[in-house]
Formats: structure tokens, sequence, C-alpha cells
């Protein structure tokens, strides 16, 4: 029986953009086609046109006659994924406070609140970030867009390390969690305005927590990676 040359296609975009999201693959390794065939048993080819296409989203960088490598991603870029989050949950939130399932979205909502007030209780951050990651998709999902999805989907698999890494700054769950508050009243009552500001400034102020935690770990003297 042939596998579809499609499903090969997927099975090495999946395997490779996990490893990278997982930190299998660190920032700065080279990607390389060969141990990847022996790995997945694959041809050449699908594993090819996925490394190519995890490129195009932004999971790789393409080097002239070296091949692909895992992004080193510095401060102005985690900023800039940030910035574009922004924007797109600020469309989700708009539309999901509109749909006509907004209050049980926001119910659903409360829930995974409850959890997270639980997670940060329990100091397990790596549980936080799941929830968090629901939190919004959820809200993605509301927002009845197929087109908005992945791209969500993509802009978060990229700040995936920025997440975390902004959680850990002084103070900043305790008020992400009254800002994901803030976010769920709005949808449930239905203010498309009120569930957009809210989102908007939850993302805003994750991106500056972050700024502000790796200025604190740089070195005096050192430039920002750009």
């Amino acid at each position: 029986m042939t596998v579809p040359r499609h499903t090969l296609l997927n099975a090495a975009y999946d395997h490779v953009r996990a490893a990278i999201l997982d930190g299998s693959l660190t920032p700065g390794s080279r990607v390389t086609v060969r141990p990847l065939t022996e790995r997945l048993g694959l041809s050449p080819t699908p594993i090819k046109t996925a490394l190519a296409a995890l490129e195009r989203e932004g999971f790789l960088i393409a080097v002239p006659h070296r091949g692909y490598f895992v992004p080193e991603a510095g401060t102005d870029d985690l900023l800039e994924l940030y910035e574009l989050r922004e924007a797109v949950d600020g469309l989700a939130a708009r539309r999901t406070a509109v749909a006509s399932d907004h209050d049980q979205i926001a119910t659903q909502l409360r829930q995974l609140l409850a959890e997270q007030r639980a997670a940060i209780e329990a100091n397990n951050l790596n549980r936080y970030g799941e929830l968090d990651l629901e939190f919004h998709r959820l809200i993605w999902e509301g927002s009845g867009s197929r087109r908005l999805i992945p791209i969500a989907e993509n802009l978060i698999a990229q700040v995936r390390l920025g997440n975390r890494l902004s959680a850990r700054a002084p103070g900043r769950l305790s008020v992400a969690v009254d800002e994901h508050e803030a976010i769920l009243e709005a949808i449930g009552k239905g203010d498309p305005r009120a569930a957009e500001r809210h989102i908007r400034r939850h993302v805003r102020e994750a991106g500056q927590a972050l700024r502000r935690y790796l200025e604190l770990q740089e070195p005096q003297g050192k430039p920002r990676q750009q």
C-alpha cells in the first residue's frame, strides 16, 4: 500500500516542529535532511518540503550553502511576535464577544481561570503555561474564523519560549490572571470593545514583562540581541 505523499510530508513537518517547540532542537541547531530520513524512515523529498514549509513559517532559518537552522530569537524578535499576537488576539476577542454562545465560552474560560489560580498556588509554571494556551485557544476558536486560528497557533508557537520567560517576571502571574478575568467578563457580557481592549492590554503587558525580565538577565553594558 502506498502512503499518500501529503501524509509523509505531515509526518516530517510535525516531527521537526515538535522537536523545536519542546527544545529537543535547541536555538542555533542545524537541521539536516539525512539524519531525519534515517530517524523517520522517509525519503528526502517530504523532509525537504517540510523544512521549507517550516522556514516560511519562521520556525527555521535557511542559510545559503549551509542548510536550515533553528532561529535564535532576540528580544526584538520576541517583542515583534507579541505585537502581532496583540492584533490577532484583539480581533479574536472582539468576534468571540458577539458570538451566539459567548456566555458559554465565558463559563469555560472561568473554569480555566480557576485552574490557573490553582497552578499558581502550586507554583506549577508548566501547568500554568498549558492552561494559558487553552484560555487563548478557546477565544481563537470562539471567533468563528477558520483563517485566524492557524495564524494564532503559529504565533503562539513561536513565542512559547517568551511565554515561559515572561511568567518568571516577579508578580506577573497574579496580574495575568486578573487580566484574564477582565477578558472573560467582557466576553460574558457580550461587550466586543471591552473584550478587545482587555486582551490587547494583556498581551502587551506580557510582552513588556518579557522585555523587563530579559533586560535583568543581561550583563551590564552588553548590547541587546537584535
